[in-house]
Order: C-alpha cells, then sequence, then structure tokens
C-alpha cells in the first residue's frame, strides 16, 4: 500500500497535545476540552486528507505520435487536461452527466481503467478522401455505477465520450462539458440565428457569420454554434462533437465571463405546434427541465477537441468522420454524389423562352435539358411542387405533371431530387418514401427542421434510415449541423447549417461574405459537408452588392465562385444560377460542371483564418487547386510541390483579370507550363479567387 505523509505542521501539532518534555523525557499529560476538539478536528482533517489522496488519481494517455498528452484525473469529479509537446492548451475540464434522479456520472468510484490502442485504414466512398488513417490510443475509466468515459488521443487531437449500462430507463437532467483555458485567448464563434422567433433560443438554422473575440467576450446570453476554434498561442484548438443520435447538438456558451467554453444543450420540447413558414416547421412554445431520456444502454456523443499547429492542417482534419459510428448501409453502390442544377436562388429566372418559366412543368424540363447538356447529374424541384399547408406530399399541384418530369429526367440522365418541407416529410416519412422512390425520384432535399434536440436529431437519424432502405439520397438543409452522419448513412450527402450564397438573396451590404468564405472552412466544414449553393454568374464588387432576391448576385469575383467548387466540400454540388445564365457564360458553366465533387486525396496548401485559403483535390490522376481571399487584395505563391511530384504539369487555369477589383466578372483564362519548381506566383483580386485543373 502506498504511503502518504501528512503535512508536519499538523504532525507536529497533534504530537505537542499529547505529550510535554521534561528533563529529556516525553510525559504524557491530560489534555482540555478545547484541546481536545482541536485534536479531533485536525484528526479529521488528517483522514479527509488521507482518503483524498487515496481516491483521487491521474492517468496519463498520449497520442501515438507522442505530441499530444491527455491527463484524466479521477475522484469527486472526472477532469481532463490536453498539452501539446509539454505545453498545457486545455486547462483541466470537468465531464459530468446529471440525472434527475440526483445521480452524477463522472463522479462515482472506479472500478477499474483498461488502456488500448486502434489503427485501421477507412475507406469512405463519398469524402474528401478514398482513405482514413484511424490510429489512436484509448484509455477507458469504468465506474462501479455501470458507467464508463472513454479517452481517445489521436495525432490531432482528444476526444471523449461517456456509456453506461443501465438496466432501467433514466432522464439526463444535464451535461457538463467544459472546456478551460489558461488566458483570456480569442477564438472565433457564430450564435445561433434566432430568425423565426425568439420564444425558443433553440429555433436555429445554424447559419452566421463568425466573430474573431476575447473568450470572456463571448455573449453570457446568447448561444454559441459548434464548432468553435480558439487561438491558444497560435495553435488552434477547435471544439467540435460527434455521433448525435439520440441526443441533442451541442451549444457553446460561456454564463460566468470567465476564460472557458461550456456546453449548453436544447431541453427536450414540451408543447410544440405546427406554424413558421408556409406552416412547415414545428414550434417549440414550451420545454421540459432535462435534456434527454435514455432506456438501457447508451452510447453518449463524443465531445472533439481538435489541435492543429497551423490553420492549414486545422482546415483538412477529418477527425469528426472517424469518431463516427461506421456506416449502416450494407450496398452503397445506388449512392451516386454528384453536381446538381437548382431554380430556387434565381427564381426560376429563364430568358429566352415561349413560356412564361416559374413551377411548371415546362420550366423543369427547361432545366432538365441543361443539365443533360452540361453533364449536370440531378435537378432539384424546391418548394411549390406540392400543395402548401397540406402537409401531404402526395398531394402535387396541378401545374406540375411529376411522372413525366421524372420520366422526361431519366431519359435524359437526369435524376430528380424534390425538396420537403419537415412537418410534411415527418407526417408520414415511409409513405412519402416508398411513392416517390418507386416512381423514380432520386431523393430529398429536407428543409426547415431548425433544431437540434432529443427529438429531432432522432428524426435525422430516422429519415437517413428509411430513405436508405429506398435508395434514396438526403440533403438536409435548414438542419443541424453535421456530426458524422454522412459516415453513418452514407445517403446523407449534404447538410446546409452554413451561411451560403441563399443568404446573398437578402442580406444588407454591411454583411462580409467573402470573410465568411475564408473562415468557414477552417471551422464549419471541420464538422462536414456543406450544402452551399454556389455558382453565381452574377457577380459583384464590394462597393456594387445590393440584396436583390429575385436577380440575386454574390459577393466577390467569377474567379471566387468558381474557387468555392475545389475549397467547399460538397459531395451534392449546386449549380445555383439559371440555365440562361449558364448558357451565356458556357466557360465557365462547362468547368464546373466537370468538377468532381467527392475525392481521393484533399490537401490544404496554404491559409490563415479569415483572410485566404488554398485547397487542392485529387480526383484519379487530375488535381482540383482552388484560392480564395476576402476583400483583401493578396499575391500568393502557390507551392504545388507538396502534392506534384518532378514532372511536366500543364494547368487550366481561371484567375481574376485585370479589371476585377472595378467589374467582378472579370476573369482571364489560360493554359500554362507549370515551373519546374512547381510554384505559382497568383494575384487574387479584392473578393477574389481562382480555380485551376492539373495534370500531367
Amino acid at each position: 500500500m502506498q504511503r502518504y505523509k501528512i503535512n508536519w505542521k499538523i504532525e507536529f501539532y497533534l504530537l505537542s497535545l499529547l505529550s510535554k518534555r521534561q528533563n529529556g523525557r516525553s510525559v504524557v499529560y491530560n489534555i482540555n476540552k478545547t484541546d481536545m476538539r482541536r485534536f479531533f478536528t485536525l484528526l479529521t482533517l488528517c483522514v479527509v486528507t488521507i482518503s483524498s489522496l487515496y481516491a483521487q488519481k491521474s492517468y496519463s494517455l498520449s497520442s501515438p505520435d507522442g505530441a499530444l498528452t491527455a491527463t484524466v484525473s479521477t475522484g469527486n469529479a472526472t477532469t481532463y487536461s490536453v498539452a501539446l509537446e509539454g505545453k498545457t492548451i486545455l486547462q483541466p475540464s470537468t465531464v459530468a452527466l446529471t440525472l434527475t434522479d440526483g445521480t452524477t456520472i463522472g463522479s462515482g468510484k472506479v472500478k477499474r481503467v483498461v488502456r488500448g490502442n486502434h489503427n485501421e485504414v477507412i475507406t469512405p466512398k463519398f469524402y474528401f478522401k478514398s482513405a482514413i488513417e484511424d490510429n489512436y490510443n484509448s484509455l477507458t475509466v469504468e465506474y462501479r455505477d455501470r458507467s464508463a468515459i472513454e479517452f481517445r488521443a489521436y495525432n490531432d487531437g482528444v476526444a471523449y465520450r461517456i456509456t453506461t449500462d443501465r438496466k432501467e430507463g433514466y432522464t439526463v437532467k444535464d451535461e457538463l462539458a467544459q472546456f478551460n483555458f489558461g488566458s483570456d485567448y480569442k477564438c472565433w464563434v457564430a450564435y445561433a440565428n434566432l430568425t423565426g422567433t425568439k420564444k425558443d433560443k433553440y429555433f436555429t438554422s445554424f447559419e452566421n457569420t463568425y466573430s474573431n473575440i476575447p473568450l470572456t467576450e463571448v455573449s453570457d446570453s446568447s448561444l454559441a454554434l459548434s464548432p468553435a476554434v480558439v487561438d491558444v498561442d497560435g495553435v488552434k484548438v477547435l471544439i467540435a462533437e460527434s455521433d448525435t443520435e439520440n441526443y441533442p447538438g451541442m451549444f457553446l456558451h460561456n454564463p460566468d465571463k470567465s476564460t472557458s467554453l461550456k456546453g449548453h444543450f436544447a431541453p427536450v420540447p414540451n408543447e410544440v405546434k405546427v406554424g413558421g413558414h408556409n406552416k412547415l416547421q414545428s414550434i417549440v412554445l414550451s420545454r421540459h427541465d432535462y435534456i434527454a431520456q435514455c432506456s438501457g444502454k447508451s452510447i453518449f456523443p463524443w465531445r472533439v477537441v481538435i489541435v492543429a499547429k497551423n490553420d492549414s492542417e486545422l482546415a483538412g482534419t477529418d477527425m469528426v468522420y472517424r469518431l463516427a459510428s461506421p456506416s449502416r448501409v450494407e450496398n452503397t453502390d445506388w449512392i451516386a454524389p454528384g453536381r446538381v442544377a437548382w431554380e430556387w436562388w434565381n427564381h426560376w429566372g429563364l430568358t429566352g423562352v415561349d413560356f412564361e418559366a416559374g413551377v411548371n412543368t415546362a420550366t423543369y424540363k427547361a432545366y432538365i435539358d441543361f443539365a443533360a447538356d452540361y453533364g449536370v447529374e440531378y435537378v432539384i424541384l424546391d418548394e411549390g411542387w406540392a400543395a402548401k399547408y397540406k402537409n401531404n406530399l402526395l398531394d402535387v399541384v396541378p401545374e406540375i405533371d411529376l411522372k413525366h418530369i421524372v420520366d422526361y429526367a431519366a431519359q435524359k440522365g437526369v435524376g430528380i431530387i424534390l425538396w420537403a418541407g419537415y412537418n410534411a416529410f415527418n407526417a408520414d416519412i415511409e409513405g412519402v418514401c416508398r411513392h416517390y422512390a418507386a416512381m423514380g425520384v432520386k431523393g430529398f432535399k429536407i428543409d426547415f427542421m431548425d433544431r437540434d434536440d432529443q427529438p429531432m436529431m432522432a428524426f435525422y437519424y430516422r429519415t437517413a434510415e428509411a430513405c436508405a432502405k429506398h435508395k434514396l439520397l438526403v440533403d438536409f438543409h435548414g438542419c443541424a449541423k453535421p456530426a458524422g452522419m454522412n459516415r453513418t448513412y452514407p445517403n446523407v450527402i449534404n447538410f446546409e447549417a452554413v451561411f451560403g450564397l441563399e443568404q446573398m438573396k437578402w442580406s444588407k451590404t454591411t454583411v462580409d461574405h467573402m470573410a465568411y468564405d475564408v473562415t468557414m472552412p477552417f471551422i464549419r466544414m471541420v464538422a462536414g459537408p456543406i450544402d452551399y449553393t454556389q455558382g453565381a454568374m452574377r457577380n459583384a464588387t464590394k462597393s456594387n452588392y445590393r440584396p436583390v432576391n429575385r436577380e440575386p448576385m454574390s459577393q466577390g469575383t467569377r474567379c471566387h465562385q468558381l474557387a468555392a467548387y475545389a475549397v467547399f466540400f460538397s459531395p451534392l454540388s449546386m449549380l445555383c444560377d439559371s440555365p440562361s445564365a449558364y448558357r451565356k457564360e458556357a466557360e465557365c458553366a462547362e468547368f464546373i460542371a466537370s468538377v468532381p465533387t467527392v475525392w481521393d486525396e484533399t490537401v490544404v496548401l496554404d491559409g490563415k483564418i479569415g483572410e485566404y485559403v488554398v485547397t487542392a483535390r485529387r480526383k484519379g490522376n487530375t488535381w482540383y487547386i482552388g484560392g480564395m481571399t476576402n476583400w483583401t487584395a493578396r499575391t500568393l505563391e502557390v507551392d504545388l510541390s507538396q502534392i506534384l511530384a518532378e514532372g511536366n504539369y500543364t494547368a487550366d487555369m481561371f484567375r481574376d483579370g485585370a479589371n476585377a477589383h472595378r467589374i467582378a466578372s472579370d476573369y482571364k483564362r489560360e493554359k500554362i507550363t507549370l515551373p519546374a519548381s512547381r510554384k505559382l506566383t497568383v494575384h487574387l483580386a479584392p473578393g477574389g479567387g481562382f480555380m485551376m485543373q492539373v495534370a500531367k
């Protein structure tokens, strides 16, 4: 048994109370009541001290490369800290679940500690790389109350999750997920968008721009979206989650204006009504005082701390995907990511046709014709094809001959994807899936969930499972951010939860979309793919931009839009503008319609959060490299030697034109031979970009 030394001052005083030296000898005396009380007080203190020393233990867990170390401490509470190369970047932070019966998971007596390691290669078919090294060391603390906390240390971060193995059902009142930092570092946070209602602060479409502020200035009243990034003396620490099945998603907040971010979770709805946009939303009127109801064995989401030595490294991480549950879709051969023509952003903006464009069969046949001509795999029928207010997706408006449209598209090698509002889809998930799969529809774009509490998270997974059963793709719009579901259900190929191009239909001129475009890839996109809806052919400089709903424009240059097809990861990649606009700009349209949407390899070549980003993606033997900047013009040296071996390479390059700073649509296309150094100097206009295809 390990021996512990009691504080020598306490020991000395105890002995002095009980004895006195006389003539060199120790004589024991009777002690009075005051001394007796002091004696027992100090004795109790000693017992408590010794007990706590016995109860409190620390365990060290290192990443496979040894650079990251997590220290896990158990006792009255379970805490963890993270150090990079010996420097603490995350201070001790508490992990706990509190149940409505008064139990606190994470503070019980430890039964045992189990260590392990893992090393395999994951081979996803629908991701931004074709091989993922899943290599980590683990430490699992098992408690006597049939719960456990598993910690994993990867080379790029640390994660933990709580599990329970209870026989009876229970209710989770709250979760304590702390992320404590040692100083008032700057962070990047985006707050929940409360558009639509302010009665429920958890009502959000997870779309907002980022603020770069000190930790102590994070709002104590608004909820911040995860992921979020903290800059710890140049080291980037991203806080995220993974595997959020049947459990609320994690917001972040700072209620005490400290140097800490804390997880916050939406309580379970109590009273709900149909309302919102065209009565397609479910509006929460009141909530319970707990966040989740569980039964039996439960595996809770991963809390993820990604650590990157530089910004480029952060943008290229795949840790959220690695932590998610493996695919539950046995046969994925039918899943086909690709490009999609879309009418809503351009407001059915056809010109030069002999019919009035809108929600009608002729309009959609024109979009199908364009898709077939340019090799675009899908066309989306957005809101309007089904009757309003009825919440019945089998009730098609008379202007639409849906069966004829689906058959016409199939003859031309184009698939049809149908938009669906949440309430209408949720009313009959199985029936809707079965009916439209039989018709030949290829998938659904499901919109207006705007929540991530436990019942809504269950809906996402229930929908993914039902659609997979009927071989239907899913594009979640107006949804919670992804957290690995695209691994578990690879038919879920896109998520919105991004301040995408649709925002330019109505955003004020003060909104800085260019800063967002070079911030989001380092934060939101780490969580998973984005339904950003890029591809605008009407482009505006900072001074020329204005919101126009029916003839929308993008902020930034034409080449900024083209670069988005490489920088942004969207397995279902939108061409947001109208067929008429693309036919007039055939050179750009043909190029973006040829860009793959899933990849064999991805390398973020350069970047700085909020300023610029350069991303290279490979499909087969061909590389696509895109770069974009904020409203600051800059000249970049693009080092392609990071991805290209020695040899002769040619590049098909689109770059900002000489007058792109005044006329944002100005660009120049050129075929060039790469220099032997494989380094290119590229100038980007304000809000500019470049895009190129490179091959031997």
